[in-house]
């Protein structure tokens, strides 16, 4: 029997994916004289920090209950907490974002809409998944590893897909403004991906 060992592991690659999404909210410096878009950056990496870093433990807790003896129930209680918390992390930066109002730069406005939209519709999914981790059978090695499948594979599609209108958020003058601050300088310093 294959147990849930290998899901566990497809789990937490998939999830590694989805730490990328917040880190992506630092960008790759250079100067810009742009006090206002300054101001902006800082507010929203100083809210950013402290997301990143719950999403980055809620991986580490799911990486970590992935060895060969690990109980149903464990892996249950670990993976929900870990969605309800990058459920919680998300719909933060999202409302840091939202708060923070539209960077100065063209088409600022639209590029906030767009990116609170997408992040609170990441925090959505992440709920969603915790609701589906609860309702698996624990009793089922077999039924617990299928639905752990399920799960491992819409949490792929998830990391693959979320981060459009950030990556739109954070071009150009943004992203630049983003890299001087040194709250997003720190949350991309230690992607969750690089520690395998």
């Amino acid at each position: 029997m294959e147990g849930t060992n290998p899901v566990n592991k497809k789990l937490a690659a998939a999830l590694s994916g989805g730490a990328v999404l917040v880190l992506a909210l630092s960008g790759c410096g250079s100067d810009n004289n742009n006090d206002k878009l300054n101001s902006w950056a800082k507010q929203v990496c100083d809210a950013v920090q402290p997301q990143a870093t719950k999403i980055e433990a809620a991986n580490a807790a799911i990486q970590k209950e992935t060895s060969d003896n690990s109980k149903p129930e464990n892996v249950q209680k670990t993976d929900a907490k870990a969605f309800q918390d990058m459920s919680d992390a998300y719909k933060a930066i999202g409302a840091a974002v939202d708060k923070a109002g539209a960077p100065n730069v063209d088409n600022g406005e639209t590029k906030q809409t767009n990116a609170v939209k997408e992040l609170n519709g990441i925090s959505t999914s992440y709920a969603d998944l915790k609701k589906q981790v609860d309702e698996l059978d624990t009793k089922d090695q077999a039924k617990f590893a299928d639905g752990l499948k399920d799960i491992a594979t819409q949490l792929d599609k998830l990391s693959q897909s979320g981060n459009d209108a950030l990556k739109t958020l954070e071009e150009g003058d943004v992203g630049k403004a983003m890299a001087q601050q040194e709250s997003c300088k720190s949350a991309s310093a230690s992607p969750a991906g690089t520690k395998s």
